[in-house]
C-alpha cells in the first residue's frame, strides 16, 4: 500500500513541477508580448484552489492533474472590449503567436537542461558498460567477460545507459556496429557486432539479451559483517561471519539477493526462516524483520545486518565498473547539454521508428508506469529523481511539438500554413482538426494505458 501511495505522491510532484514550468512558458511570453492572460490553470476540471492576482489573471489548481492551460484574451472565445483589442491573442502577428505557443515546449527543454545540470552537480552513481557474460552474437563478435565498451560507432559510451540506447537503435535497424572495447589489462581493440542476425521476434526492451550481453554486476558473498545491537538479526542469533544461504525457500546467490528476498518473503507481522552456514553446518534462524521508512510514503523490511566488506580484488573490479558521474558548474552544464542532446536524438529516433513500424508501440508509457518510475527514482536518491524529471520533461516537450491539433505542435502547424498562404486557417478547419487531434490523443493515451496494464500483468 505504501508503494502505491508513494507512486501517486511522486507522480503528483513530478507532474506539478513539469506542467507548471510548461504553462509558465506560455504565460511568460504572452505577458511579455502584450497579450492579456485571463486564467493560468494547473490541471483540468473542478478548481481545488483559485486566486485572482493584481494583474487580473485567475490562478487555479484543478482536480485532474494531467495537464494545464493558459487562457488568453481572444475574440474567437468571446466578446472583447474594444479598448483591449490590442491585448487579444488573435490580433497579434503570426510570429508572436508562434513564440507564445513554442514557449511551453521550450521551457520543457530548459527544465531538462537545469535538471541534468543539477544532477551532475549532485553526482549521479553510474555503471560503466562492463560486460559480465556473453553468448550468441556478442560471443561471435569476440566480446569477452570483463570487456568495457568504450565507444559505439565512434561515439563515446561512458555509461550503460549510453551503450544501451545506442545498441537499441542499431538493433532496430539491423546494422553492423563497430565497438571499441577495453580489456581488463587496459588494452583496446575494435570489434564488429553483426546485428543483422537478430530474428524477426526481436523486442527492443530485451536488446542486450537478444545480442547476448549481460552487464557485469558486483557479486559480494552473502557473509554477515556486522550485526546491529537490538536489531531483529541480533535477537534471532545472527553472528558476524555467518553466510546466508537461504531466505524462506529461496536460495541466496550473493549479498544483493538478501535484501530482495527479505522484501519478497518477509513480513513485520510474522517470523521468517533464514538459513545460515556457520562452522561448517547449516542453522535455521527465525527472525522477524523490522519495517523502516525509506521516504515520505515508502518503507522496507530490514534485519539489521551489513555485509562483510569486499576483498581487494572485488574492490578493484567495482572501481572499474562503478563511478560517480559528477562535474563542476561549467563542465556540468556542458555534460547536461550533451546528455539532453543524446536523449533527444534517441527519443526522436524511437518515435520515428514507431511511426514506420520498425519499433514497437510497447515503448509508450502511461501514468501507471510513470508513477512507478517516479517512486523508484525518488527512493533511489536526488540525482536519480532529477534524471527522471529531466527525461520526462524532455518527452513532454517533444510530445507537445508533434503536429497534432490540440497540442502545441498542431497550433504551430496552423501558423506555418498561415505564413505560407498569408491568411489564418479557417475556424471550420481548425474545429475539425481539434476533433481529429483529440481522437488521436485519446488513442495514444489509451494505448499507453494498455501498455501499463500489460506491464503489470506481465
Amino acid at each position: 500500500m505504501s508503494e502505491v501511495l508513494g507512486s501517486i505522491w511522486w507522480l503528483m510532484v513530478a507532474l506539478g513541477l513539469l506542467i507548471t514550468f510548461h504553462e509558465f512558458g506560455h504565460f511568460w511570453v504572452a505577458r511579455r508580448t502584450g497579450v492579456r492572460v485571463l486564467k493560468f490553470s494547473i490541471g483540468f476540471g473542478k478548481a481545488l484552489w483559485s486566486r485572482t492576482g493584481q494583474d487580473g489573471t485567475k490562478y487555479v489548481i484543478a482536480a485532474i492533474p494531467l495537464g494545464g492551460y493558459v487562457k488568453m484574451l481572444d475574440e474567437r472565445e468571446g466578446a472583447v472590449d474594444p479598448q483591449e483589442l490590442d491585448q487579444a491573442f488573435n490580433r497579434k502577428s503570426v510570429w508572436i503567436r508562434i513564440a507564445i505557443v513554442i514557449a511551453g515546449p521550450a521551457f520543457n527543454l530548459i527544465f531538462t537542461l537545469l535538471a541534468f545540470w543539477l544532477m551532475f552537480l549532485v553526482g549521479m552513481p553510474e555503471s560503466r558498460p562492463v560486460i559480465g557474460e556473453v553468448t550468441g552474437i556478442a560471443a561471435e563478435a569476440g566480446l569477452k567477460p570483463g570487456d568495457r565498451i568504450v565507444s559505439l560507432n565512434d561515439e563515446t559510451t561512458e555509461t550503460w545507459v549510453h551503450a544501451h540506447l545506442g545498441l537499441v537503435v542499431h538493433a532496430l535497424d539491423r546494422d553492423n556496429v563497430t565497438l571499441v572495447v577495453e580489456r581488463p589489462d587496459t588494452s583496446t581493440r575494435p570489434l564488429q557486432l553483426d546485428l543483422s542476425q537478430l530474428g524477426s521476434d526481436f523486442r527492443e526492451e530485451k536488446t542486450l539479451e537478444a545480442i547476448g550481453i549481460t552487464p557485469w554486476r558486483l557479486k559480494v558473498p552473502a557473509i554477515v559483517g556486522e550485526v546491529s545491537p537490538e536489531s531483529p538479526a541480533s535477537r534471532a542469533g545472527f553472528k558476524p561471519g555467518d553466510r546466508i544461504v537461504r531466505v524462506a525457500s529461496d536460495d541466496v546467490a550473493d549479498w544483493a539477493w538478501v535484501g530482495a528476498l527479505i522484501q519478497k518473503n518477509g513480513s513485520a507481522d510474522k517470523p521468517l526462516i533464514v538459513a545460515v552456514e556457520r562452522a561448517g553446518g547449516i542453522l535455521e534462524l527465525e527472525v522477524r524483520p523490522e519495517k523502516t521508512s525509506t521516504g515520505a510514503l515508502s518503507s522496507r523490511l530490514i534485519l539489521g545486518v551489513t555485509n562483510k566488506p569486499a576483498d581487494a580484488t572485488l574492490q578493484a573490479q567495482a572501481s572499474r565498473a562503478y563511478f560517480l558521474h559528477k562535474y563542476g558548474l561549467i563542465d556540468g552544464f556542458r555534460a547536461a547539454g550533451s546528455e539532453m542532446f543524446r536523449l533527444t536524438r534517441s527519443t526522436l529516433g524511437l518515435l520515428g521508428r514507431m511511426l514506420t513500424g520498425t519499433a514497437s508501440t510497447r515503448n509508450l508509457s502511461g501514468p501507471i508506469s510513470i508513477a512507478q518510475f517516479a517512486n523508484d527514482s525518488a527512493n533511489a536518491g536526488l540525482s536519480r529523481f532529477l534524471f527522471f524529471l529531466g527525461a520526462i520533461s524532455l518527452s513532454l516537450g517533444i510530445l507537445n511539438l508533434l503536429p497534432i491539433p490540440v497540442l502545441d505542435g498542431g497550433h504551430l502547424f496552423y501558423y506555418l500554413i498561415e505564413l505560407v498562404k498569408g491568411s489564418p486557417v479557417s475556424d471550420q478547419i481548425q474545429a475539425k482538426g481539434q476533433y481529429i487531434g483529440l481522437m488521436a490523443l485519446l488513442g495514444l493515451m489509451g494505448l499507453a494505458f494498455f501498455n501499463d496494464i500489460l506491464r503489470l500483468v506481465g
